[in-house]
Parts: structure tokens; C-alpha cells; sequence
């Protein structure tokens, strides 16, 4: 006991089980071992197929990050793991914000050929019938470089965003956390997950929204600008700082309920996976197995996301669209019927998306070392109150009542 006070200050942590009992440790491998692994092959089949980066630059910048990163062998092995900060510290923070500000500014920039034509659906669905039709008539128009259109904006932005939104989950995962204490933190760990991610991306979103307004002026509204360069100034030329901010509104109500469904599903997918789907627990399984495990609960999560928040992201275009309109004049021009054009493209969009960001944040606290707590258990607390134990309780229970 006095060991696990020392490394997690924090109650809300004593759901999960400690990280430093789980008993593996990974050995240097070399970077090909890592890129010739079936779940990396897979990964990087989607990215060559949806990304505007070439592939021979993915690899390379993947294997100088397996090169330099603490990286081992896909083995499990029963050494015990050591960390390069504890849970809960202000270097565990940090690492998170950049293990999030890589997670979302890459798949972002990369999905950039889908976003516009998105967008362009949304704006414009008099001449953007569909997917298919939007990158012939994109192709045919600008070329192959004009499906890269706005392609800065949304590295910087989402960048910024991912680090807030990834960073401040963690800490109000903690303050919330603490303040619940131990028992009502796991009984009421869905609301904690909830409450958490919409605190990070109230804050996260404030450093998106100029960035994301640029953006979607670049790529919907023809010869206003063809770069960040050009862009960023004139928006504010155009219409001052309330030009960047004028969609702050929508944008929350796009990227809250987003981010709310997008950490709480995963959090509960995975806990789901791991107690009725994986054969073997979490601690037995190699960390190819993890980070496939965490891909698949992504792209589960990142469905859900696409269709709570896609209402909301039609008008955050339409409003970034048109200069001097307001958010109840662009509800009413587009319609109810409106609201849900361009779907399918964004379920596909944000289902990729959101499962490479939780890969990439996964690999990318394996590469800090960073503690990696494992789905939550019961405190023993209410294991002798309720006479549970983490295997045999249900995932959805009632614990005001005794079972």
C-alpha cells in the first residue's frame, strides 16, 4: 500500500488496477520487426489509401519514431515495466497533451481530401451530389493538389486542439475523480468520462476555432484563397476577430457531444472487449494485441461520434461559409433534411479518424512510457460491500441494490 501512495497521488487512480502489477516488459526491437507486425501492416494500408501524405514518408517518420522511442519485442515477458513519470504528475499531463496534439494533428491533416469534400457536400449540395461526384468535380476543376486545400489550417488547428483536448481529459479525469472519491468515481465512471471530456474540449475548441474557420473559407468558397497565408489575414481584414470566433457556438455543440461520446464509448468499449470479448485479460495480452484492441474500440466510438455531432458540423460550414450569417438563419436555410447531408462521407471520415487517434495516443504513451492503467475494477471497498469481483461483474449494474 504504501508503494502505490507514493506512485498515485490521486483516488480516482485506485479503480484501476496499479500499473506497476502488470508484469510484462518489452525488449529493444528493431524498427523493421515493428513495421513488418500484422496490426502496423493494417494501419498502414488505411493510411495509404486515405492520406494526402506519401506512403515512403509514413514509414520513414514511423521508424525513426520506433528507432528513437522505447519500443521492445511484441512478447509478453514477466519483467516489471518501469515508467518515465508517475500517473497523475504534471510530466504525465504534458506527455499526453503531445501524445494528443500528434494524434489529431496527423490524421486530421491526412483525412484532408474527405473533409473538403465533406464540406463542399454540406455548402454546396446543388453541385456536390455525392462522395464520388465531389472528387471528380474537385479533381476535374483544381487537380489532384486542390483535394490539399486547406491542409495547414487543419494541421495547426487540430494540433492545438488534440493537445487540450487529450492533456486537460487526463487532468479533469483526476479533479473530478477526486472529488467523486474512490467508490462513487467507478459506479459513476461513465458520467466521470462524460464530464471530463466535455470540460477538455470546452477549452480545446477555443484553439481551434480560428483555424477551423479558415479552413472551411479556403476550401468552400471559390478563389478567396488558396493558402493559410492568404487566408488568416484576409478573415481578418474581412471581419475582425469575431470573424474567427463567430462560430464558436455550433463549433461547441459539433465538438462537445463529439469528444463526450467519442472518450466515454471508447472507455467503456474497451472495458467491454476486454470482459466479454478477448479471451485472455488485458495484463496477458502483448501490446500489438492492446493497441489492436484500442483500434478496433476507436472506430466503434468514432461511429457514434460521427452521427451525434454531424448536425452540428453542417452548420458550423454553412456558417464559416457565408460572411453576416447567423446560426438561426443558417438552421432555417438548410432545413432538417439539410442537417444530415454529407453523413456517410463523415461516418467514414470520423470512424478512420477517431480509431487512428486512439491508435496513435495508444503507441504514443508506449513510446513515452507512460503508465497505462488498465480498464477499471471494483475498489476492494465495494467488492466486500456488493460481494463482486472485477470477473464477475456486470458491465451495466445497479449498485444500490445488493446482487
Amino acid at each position: 500500500m504504501k508503494n502505490n501512495k507514493v506512485h498515485y497521488h490521486h483516488q480516482t487512480h485506485s479503480i484501476y488496477r496499479n500499473p506497476h502489477s502488470i508484469r510484462s516488459r518489452w525488449s529493444i526491437m528493431k524498427s523493421q520487426d515493428f513495421l513488418e507486425n500484422r496490426c502496423v501492416i493494417s494501419i498502414l494500408t488505411v493510411l495509404r489509401v486515405l492520406t494526402i501524405i506519401p506512403y515512403k514518408c509514413i514509414v520513414t517518420v514511423l521508424r525513426t519514431i520506433v528507432e528513437l522511442g522505447n519500443f521492445s519485442s511484441l512478447t509478453h515477458s514477466t519483467g516489471k515495466e518501469h515508467y518515465s513519470c508517475e500517473y497523475g504528475s504534471i510530466k504525465y499531463y504534458i506527455y499526453c497533451g503531445i501524445a494528443g496534439m500528434l494524434s489529431c494533428g496527423i490524421t486530421h491533416t491526412a483525412l484532408v481530401p474527405i473533409d473538403l469534400i465533406k464540406c463542399r457536400l454540406q455548402v454546396k449540395p446543388q453541385k456536390y451530389v455525392n462522395l464520388i461526384n465531389g472528387f471528380k468535380l474537385t479533381i476535374a476543376e483544381e487537380g489532384f493538389f486542390g483535394l490539399t486545400k486547406g491542409w495547414a489550417p487543419t494541421l495547426i488547428g487540430y494540433s492545438l486542439q488534440g493537445l487540450g483536448k487529450f492533456g486537460f481529459y487526463e487532468v479533469f479525469k483526476n479533479f473530478y475523480g477526486g472529488m467523486l472519491g474512490e467508490e462513487n468515481a467507478y459506479i459513476y465512471r461513465t458520467t466521470l468520462y462524460l464530464l471530463s471530456s466535455a470540460s477538455a474540449e470546452l477549452f480545446a475548441d477555443i484553439a481551434l476555432a480560428p483555424w477551423e474557420a479558415t479552413k472551411v473559407r479556403i476550401q468552400t468558397q471559390d478563389n478567396w484563397a488558396s493558402s493559410l497565408r492568404q487566408g488568416l489575414p484576409k478573415l481578418y481584414a474581412e471581419e475582425r476577430l469575431w470573424g474567427f470566433y463567430k462560430g464558436i457556438v455550433p463549433l461547441w455543440l459539433r465538438q462537445i457531444p463529439y469528444t463526450m461520446m467519442k472518450f466515454a464509448c471508447f472507455e467503456r468499449t474497451i472495458e467491454a472487449l476486454y470482459k466479454y470479448v478477448i479471451p485472455k485479460s488485458r495484463e496477458q495480452c502483448t501490446k500489438s494485441e492492446q493497441l489492436g484492441v484500442t483500434f478496433i474500440a476507436g472506430y466503434i466510438a468514432g461511429i457514434f461520434c460521427a452521427i451525434v455531432s454531424h448536425p452540428a458540423d453542417t452548420i458550423v460550414s454553412k456558417l464559416n461559409n457565408e460572411k453576416g450569417l447567423s446560426l438561426f438563419d443558417a438552421v432555417r436555410r438548410v432545413g432538417f433534411a439539410g442537417l444530415w447531408k454529407g453523413l456517410g462521407p463523415r461516418i467514414f471520415m470520423i470512424g478512420t479518424l477517431t480509431a487512428l487517434q486512439w491508435f496513435i495516443y495508444d503507441t504514443v504513451k508506449v513510446i513515452f512510457a507512460l503508465p497505462r492503467p488498465p480498464p477499471p475494477q471494483p475498489p476492494l471497498s465495494l467488492q466486500k460491500k456488493y460481494g463482486l469481483t472485477g470477473d464477475k461483474e456486470p458491465l451495466i449494474c445497479d449498485l444500490s441494490v445488493k446482487t
